[in-house]
């Protein structure tokens, strides 16, 4: 450690602010730990109150269930009077009238395009760097590779191409052409050549005979000689497809058009996480996660692996240049826009110390990552992330508007002491918790001039509630949750309050994440709810996940579906705070069961979290299916461990006799893993295992059922160990 005025930084932070982040930045070390100095002495004991307020809203709730609960085990409760309640004490605020945000400077990929929206760690330079290059997708690859062709008839995947595998994906491909992108007559299956003449496309036929797009608009640009393109570019809905023509290519060359692919505009935006799917929990882990940020935004960022003994070097894509139908240049972004995702500032780092103390993360999140972005604003990159000047923030585990608005003046703060205009850092909202749900236009309301994303997040949302009305009663098992009241309120509200709050054609509003990334055909049958549900953006696990998602917003019309929308009569706040309790007796198989399905799911993720330090993962579940893993899924099945106990549906014996027999199975569905170190041998000396048991026996405690003080602290014992 070393002093910096009043704080102790370590040298791992030091020495890359020093010679990394700030050098051409404007910005001296000095005055950036400085500023840093000031912010955290004058917001620091205001993140600190918000956090007490937190518990403080929590212990009355506790208690008001306490003294009214009446058949909780029957699901019953006066929710008449426990909304009265929480108006009472501030939990629930008075709606504001005629909230308009006023966000300006905004990047069309945000205002103007619905689209698909990856999230990424960004301890991970591979993944990050293959989720920046995701703005365009091979759809051949995409279907090739994925469930969403079928087996059968000799069209199953092998290691080497699959001619008849490979018939289907280009007959799937022209059928979405001709549902898409028409032509007047004849179908993209028989075209034979695609040619521009006198600025519009030419599709010749197998009967030699010409014809063209049954809306010749969808046709905006060509790569190559017009007489013989090798990409034409269509659009649909804000979105491009690209019809890659190449005679040489193994593909092409069997093709009567000399198609090789076709290329679709996916993953629009990208989320950067610093927070959910990272592992970082010193100052070394998160100078790996600064580090890949700063290089993604000036274009430096690189990475290599091996793939079947060939070398694989990745770096970010260039810009893709077309020519107009009327002979203009016509560039093309390369890259997704990145968002970055911040902690919550329910954590403390003691990669800082302030006068002796940890100091608040998001805190020096907010101040690296701006800081990193500004090259991108100043020129210093190789390629321009925002081209309208704006840096992208994500908030997460915010809880209601006095939270917004601090996180407001924090980006003030930042702004000033970073040199940047006022409003130039934006604000994407995690609506996750349940008082940010419930008070969402308010919150909305107080970053009117930053706000440009609002998102649900079933899962954490699902934790929050569960922790919060604890003492109500015992909660469904967690696959019925999802079917509760509360639910479909929430999403549907979450839409509602940002079209009433002017979020049309102005910024985000977004859906969560499809968490299993094998299932591909199951993803393209029932993704589109959340574009037809008025979403412009929705996650993905992957650019292939992407990829597909994107043919949903070829589908859909997303700003047609927002106007139908805007006039349907919102959510009562009765089904919003609807309390998902359980209602019936359970056989002692069902309890087992859904018993055994979380530990599973803590387990899982546990060992690779705590174990290894892979934040984001896909964990095989109890059938063995893997399910992408975040914090997220940990919080509602540790929590939902903890609220059964508590009501005494499960026994602490039988958790600890669950965990024990799932230990097993997780470490057989390791075994491969040279590195693992196997839980059931001897469960009392496995940190992995006994965190897992900390989050379940200290569910009910920990503040909000976050899960990330237990795994923060459990990890560095293991780091400790190495």
């Amino acid at each position: 450690m070393a002093d910096v005025g009043r704080l102790e930084v370590t040298a791992a932070l030091i020495d890359f602010v020093a010679n990394e982040l700030t050098p051409d930045s404007g910005v001296t070390a000095e005055e950036f730990w400085a500023s840093f100095e000031t912010i955290a002495t004058d917001l620091g004991p205001r993140y600190a109150a918000l956090l007490d307020r937190r518990e403080e809203l929590q212990h009355k709730i506790d208690s008001w269930h306490v003294a009214n609960r009446e058949n909780a085990n029957r699901g019953h409760y006066d929710s008449s009077a426990y909304i009265e309640f929480l108006r009472e004490i501030g939990y629930l605020q008075d709606e504001p009238r005629g909230v308009a945000i006023k966000t300006r400077n905004v990047d069309s990929e945000i205002t103007s395009i619905a689209a698909p929206q990856l999230v990424v760690p960004l301890d991970n330079a591979r993944y990050a760097l293959n989720a920046a290059n995701a703005r365009w997708g091979s759809f051949y690859d995409a279907l090739y590779g994925t469930d969403v062709i079928g087996d059968e008839g000799g069209a199953e995947a092998k290691k080497s191409y699959n001619p008849v595998r490979g018939s289907r994906v280009i007959a799937y491909a022209r059928a979405f052409l001709d549902r898409h992108m028409p032509l007047e007559a004849g179908s993209h299956a028989d075209a034979t050549a695609y040619t521009v003449t006198h600025g519009s496309l030419t599709v010749t036929l197998a009967d030699k005979k010409p014809t063209a797009l049954e809306d010749p608009s969808q046709f905006v640009g060509y790569m190559g000689d017009p007489d013989t393109p090798t990409s034409v570019l269509l659009r649909k809905h804000g979105l491009h497809l690209s019809i890659e023509i190449d005679r040489s290519d193994s593909i092409g060359r069997d093709d009567a058009a000399g198609v090789s692919d076709l290329l679709l505009e996916a993953a629009v935006t990208t989320i950067m996480d610093c927070e959910d799917s990272v592992a970082a929990v010193d100052a070394q882990d998160r100078v790996v996660v600064y580090r890949n940020w700063l290089g993604l935004l000036k274009g430096t960022l690189t990475s290599s692996f091996e793939r079947a003994g060939e070398t694989i070097n990745r770096r970010l894509n260039p810009d893709r240049s077309f020519t107009a139908p009327d002979g203009s240049p016509l560039p093309m972004a390369g890259r997704a826009l990145m968002l970055v995702r911040n902690t919550g500032h329910h954590i403390r780092t003691d990669a800082v110390a302030f006068d002796g103390e940890p100091v608040f993360e998001t805190i020096l999140d907010t101040m690296v990552t701006s800081l990193a972005a500004k090259h991108d604003l100043d020129g210093n990159g190789k390629y321009r992330n925002s081209h309208t000047g704006s840096v992208y923030i994500v908030k997460p585990k915010l809880h209601g508007p006095d939270e917004v608005a601090l996180a407001c003046d924090l980006f003030d703060r930042v702004e000033d002491a970073l040199k940047l205009e006022r409003h130039t850092l934006k604000m994407g909202i995690m609506d996750e918790e349940r008082r940010m749900s419930l008070n969402l236009a308010a919150a909305v309301d107080r970053a009117e001039e930053r706000v440009v994303f609002i998102n649900t997040g079933f899962l954490d949302r699902t934790g929050d509630g569960i922790h919060t009305d604890m003492e109500a009663g015992p909660v469904l098992p967690k696959a019925e949750i999802k079917g509760a009241t509360w639910f479909s309120a929430y999403e549907d509200n979450n839409v509602d309050a940002g079209l009433a709050c002017g979020f049309a054609n102005r910024a985000q509003i977004g859906k969560g994440m499809w968490a299993q990334p094998s299932d591909m055909a199951e993803m393209l049958a029932s993704k589109i709810d959340h574009p037809n549900g008025g979403a412009t953006c929705a996650w993905v696990p992957s650019p292939t996940a992407a990829t597909l998602h994107a043919t949903h917003y070829f589908e859909v019309d997303v700003a047609a579906r927002q106007d139908e929308l805007s006039s349907r009569p919102r959510r009562t706040t009765e089904d919003l705070t609807a309390i998902p309790l359980l209602d019936r007796d359970l056989s002692a198989e069902e309890i087992q069961t859904e018993l055994d399905n979380n530990a599973q799911s803590i387990l899982g993720y546990i060992v690779r979290w705590v174990g290894s330090g892979v934040g984001c993962s896909t964990v095989p579940n109890i059938h063995n299916v893997g399910l992408m893993e975040d914090l997220a899924t940990l919080r509602i099945s540790s929590q939902h461990v903890a609220n059964w106990l508590h009501h005494g549906i499960l026994d602490e014996a039988q958790v600890r006799a669950t965990m024990t027999r799932i230990a097993a199975q997780v470490d057989q569905q390791n075994a491969d893993d040279p590195s693992y170190q196997p839980m059931a041998p001897d469960p009392d000396a496995s940190i992995p295992y006994q965190a897992a048991l900390s989050l379940v026996f200290g569910g009910r405690d920990e503040p909000n059922g976050y899960t990330e003080r237990i795994l923060r602290n459990n990890r560095l014992r293991m780091k400790a160990t190495a």
